[in-house]
C-alpha cells in the first residue's frame, strides 16, 4: 500500500515553532479563504451553476486556450486543499463551500457522466474528446478526482467521489485499445496520478489499467491509422497545418510540448513544458512502485530523464523551464538568469511536481540523490511562491530581475494554476516528512526520515502506538534531535545524510556509520538502547558554481539546503540588478541570526564585506570585442574601491544575501 503524503500528513504533528508549521499554518489562515475570495470573484466558484458568463466572450490571451478552459482544475486543487486544512483547522464557511461546490459539480454532471465546464457551457458537449491535445478536459478531471479523493477522506461518503468515479467509468468506455475507443492520453498528464491514488482506494484493477494504458500509450508514432494520436485528432478537427498555438516555437507538429514526441521507454532526455513531465514521472513512479515486476523499463526511464534533467536543466534553486513562451526545458545547458538574458520561467507548479515525483520515488527507492533535489526545490522555488503573509504569489521565479520583469508576487493570476497548489502542498507537508518502506531487517518496523523540521510522527509497530520525535531548527541549524517511543524492539530508523554537508555524525555514536544512497539506517538493536539520539550536520555557507557548459558568470552562495539572493532592497548602492556586481568566490562570508521585523521571522543572513565591487561598465565598450587586458585591468582597479560608492568615499557597507522569501 502507498503512504500518500495527502494521506500520512495526519500522522505527523509539526511543531508550533517550527518554520514548516508557521508556513502550512498561514496557508491556513490566510492562503485558503483567500483564494476562495478570488475563485467566488472571478466567477470560478458558481461556473458549475452552468450560466453564460462574460469571460467565455473574450478571445483566448494564449490561443487557443480560453482563460476559463482551467477553471475545473482550480476548483478541483482548492477542494482538495480545503479538505485537508478542514482535517487539522476546522473553519465553517470553508466548510460550507466544499459542500456547496460538491453540489453544483454532482449537478452539473451528465446522465453518462460526463463533468467538463467548457463542453457543457462553452462548446456543444458533441464536440467533446475533440481536442484531447491542448483543451485539458483530462488534466482538469485528474484535479477533480484528486478533489474528491481528499473530500471522501474527509467526509466519509461519496457525494463527490461517486459522481467522479462515474466520470472515470466513461472514460474507461472511451478510451483504450479498441477499435471503438480513442487511443488518446491526456494533453497535460494529471489524470494518471489520480487514478492510481483512485485504485489504491478503490481496488478496482480497471482504475489502474487505465493509467497504465495512458502511460504506455503516450507519445505512440502510430496510435491511429499509422500516424501520432495528436497529429491524427487534429486532421480530424479541420486544424489548419499553418496556425500554431501561441506556445509553440514552431510550426505544427510540436508533440515534444506535450511530453509525447516518442514513447516515454524511449525517451532520452527530458522536454517539453516542464509541468507536463514532472506529473507524467510522478505517475509513472507510483506505478513502477505498484507494479514492479512488469514495469523495469519504466523505471529506467525515470532514472535516465532524472538525470538529465538535474545534471543539464535545472536551476541552481531546483527550479526548472529556461523558456518562458512553452513554460518549458531549453536545449541542455541553457540556463539565463533571467527574461533579460533571454529566458528563466521555473514556474511554481514545476517545483511542486519535483516534489510529488520525488516522493514517489522513495517509496520504492531509498535514494538520497532524489531527496536532496527534493529538498532544494521545496525551499527555494515552492516555499518562496508565497509571501510571509500567505498572501501573494509568484507563478514564474526567475533568479535575477531586470527593469522589464522586477521579481514581484501578486495576489492572483489568470492562469491561477499556482496558488491553490501552493497552498495544497503546504496542507499536507508533513506527509513529505516521512515514510514507511519497505523494511530491511525483515522483522522491523522501518521509518525513513526524508526532511528534518520539528515534529512528531505516530505509527504502529508490533501493534504497538509508537512515535517518532525530532527537534531542530533546521534549515538554520543542522543539529536534530531524536526521540523514539515504543515498546517494539523491532523499529529501525533511515536518516538522510546530505550529499552537500562535509562533517555530520551521530551521537551516541552507531556501531556503523556506513551511508547508503545519502542514508544511514540505524539498527533495531541500536535503537532498543539508543531511543534518544542527535544527528548533528555541519550547515557551512557554500559557493557554487554552474557547469562550465551552461557559459555563465553567475555563482551562488548557499548554506545547507537554502540557496541565498542578493536583494536590492537591502543594497541601495546598486542600481542595475547586480549586473555588474563582482563578488570574490574567495572572500569571507561571515553569518549572523536576524530577526525581520515587519514579520518577525527570524532566519540566518550572510554577510560579506569588501569582497563586492561594481565593474565600471560605462567604460567598457565593445566593438565588437572588449581587449581582455583592458577587461581584467578594470575588474582589478574595481575591487580596489570595493568599500566605496560611487563618489569614491562613500562606504558600500556589506552586501546582504538573505533567504529568498
Amino acid at each position: 500500500m502507498a503512504n500518500y503524503p495527502q494521506e500520512t500528513f495526519l500522522n505527523v504533528k509539526l511543531a508550533p515553532d517550527s518554520l514548516l508549521e508557521k508556513k502550512r499554518s498561514t496557508a491556513s489562515v490566510a492562503s485558503l479563504k483567500q483564494q476562495l475570495g478570488f475563485l467566488k470573484s472571478t466567477g470560478r466558484y458558481e461556473a458549475f451553476k452552468l450560466k453564460w458568463l462574460p469571460v467565455y466572450d473574450e478571445p483566448p490571451a494564449i490561443w487557443p486556450i480560453g482563460s476559463w478552459l482551467f477553471w475545473d482544475s482550480d476548483i478541483g486543487k482548492w477542494l482538495e486543499g480545503a479538505c485537508y486544512f478542514l482535517h487539522t483547522d476546522y473553519d465553517a464557511e470553508v466548510d460550507a463551500a466544499v459542500q456547496e461546490l460538491t453540489e453544483m459539480l454532482s449537478n452539473a454532471q451528465h446522465d453518462d457522466g460526463y463533468l467538463n465546464l467548457h463542453y457543457s457551457v462553452v462548446e456543444p458537449t458533441a464536440n467533446r474528446f475533440t481536442n484531447i491535445r491542448d483543451f485539458c478536459e483530462l488534466y482538469n478531471a485528474g484535479h477533480l478526482l484528486e478533489g474528491a479523493l481528499a473530500h471522501e477522506h474527509y467526509y466519509k461518503n461519496d457525494k463527490l467521489l461517486g459522481p467522479m468515479i462515474r466520470y472515470v467509468d466513461l472514460m474507461i468506455k472511451t478510451f483504450g485499445p479498441g477499435v471503438d475507443q480513442l487511443h488518446a492520453y491526456p494533453g497535460h498528464p494529471e489524470l494518471e496520478i489520480a487514478l492510481l491514488r483512485l485504485y489504491e482506494r478503490t481496488h478496482d484493477k480497471r482504475h489502474f489499467e487505465l493509467a497504465k494504458y495512458f502511460i504506455n500509450e503516450r507519445g505512440n508514432p502510430k496510435g491511429v491509422d499509422g500516424r501520432h494520436y495528436y497529429d491524427w485528432e487534429a486532421d480530424q478537427r479541420g486544424d489548419d497545418p499553418n496556425a500554431r498555438p501561441y506556445f509553440y516555437p514552431e510550426r505544427t507538429p510540436s508533440n515534444w510540448y506535450y511530453s509525447a514526441s516518442l514513447p516515454l521507454v524511449d525517451m532520452q532526455t527530458v522536454e517539453g513544458h516542464s509541468v507536463r513531465p514532472m506529473y507524467l514521472l510522478t505517475a509513472v513512479a507510483d506505478m513502477v512502485r505498484i507494479d514492479k515486476a512488469n514495469t523495469s523499463d519504466l523505471r529506467k526511464a525515470i532514472v535516465r530523464l532524472w538525470e538529465d534533467m538535474v545534471s543539464t536543466k535545472m536551476y541552481v534553486t531546483g527550479g526548472i523551464g529556461a523558456m518562458p513562451q512553452y513554460e518549458g526545458f531549453g536545449i541542455s545547458y541553457f540556463l539565463p538568469q533571467g527574461t533579460d538574458e533571454g529566458g528563466c520561467y521555473a514556474e511554481t507548479c514545476a517545483a511542486i511536481g519535483i516534489m510529488m515525483m520525488v516522493e514517489r520515488v522513495l517509496q520504492y527507492d531509498l535514494d538520497g540523490s532524489f531527496t536532496d533535489t527534493m529538498e532544494l526545490a521545496f525551499y527555494n522555488a515552492v516555499l518562496t511562491a508565497i509571501s510571509t503573509d500567505g498572501r501573494k504569489y509568484t507563478y514564474v521565479n526567475q533568479l535575477a530581475s531586470s527593469d522589464a520583469n522586477p521579481a514581484e508576487r501578486s495576489e492572483w493570476f489568470r492562469c491561477a494554476c499556482c496558488p491553490p497548489n501552493i497552498m495544497r502542498t503546504l496542507a499536507i507537508i508533513g506527509g513529505y516528512l516521512y515514510s514507511q518502506p519497505a523494511s530491511t531487517e525483515a522483522s522491523a518496523k522501518h521509518i525513513a526520515v526524508h526532511l528534518y523540521s520539528s515534529s512528531t510522527l505516530e505509527f504502529t509497530a508490533s501493534d504497538h502506538p509508537s512515535s517518532l520525535t525530532q527537534s531542530t531548527d533546521w534549515p538554520w541549524s543542522g543539529d536534530v534531535e531524536f526521540k523514539l517511543e515504543t515498546s517494539s524492539k523491532a523499529v529501525c530508523i533511515s536518516l538522510r545524510i546530505p550529499q552537500w554537508t562535509s562533517e555530520w555524525s551521530i551521537e551516541p555514536p552507531p556501531p556503523s556509520k556506513e551511508v547508503i544512497k545519502g542514508y544511514i539506517t540505524l539498527a533495531a538493536e541500536y535503537l532498543a538502547t539508543n531511543p534518544n539520539f542527535t544527528l548533528k550536520i555541519k550547515l557551512e555557507n557554500r559557493i557554487l558554481a554552474s557547469h562550465p557548459f551552461v557559459n555563465t558568470d553567475t555563482i551562488a552562495v548557499a548554506r545547507g539546503p537554502i540557496i541565498y539572493c542578493v536583494e536590492d532592497f537591502d543594497n541601495p548602492w546598486v542600481d542595475d540588478h547586480f549586473k555588474s556586481l563582482q563578488l570574490d568566490p574567495d572572500a569571507v562570508v561571515t553569518e549572523r541570526a536576524v530577526k525581520d521585523p515587519p514579520t518577525g521571522e527570524e532566519y540566518v543572513a550572510l554577510e560579506v564585506y569588501r569582497g563586492a565591487s561594481l565593474l565600471p561598465i560605462e567604460s567598457l565598450k565593445a566593438v565588437p570585442s572588449v581587449p581582455w587586458k583592458t577587461l581584467s585591468k578594470a575588474a582589478a582597479e574595481a575591487e580596489g574601491r570595493e568599500g566605496h560608492g560611487k563618489d569614491g568615499d562613500k562606504a558600500l557597507g556589506t552586501v546582504v544575501a538573505r533567504k529568498h522569501t
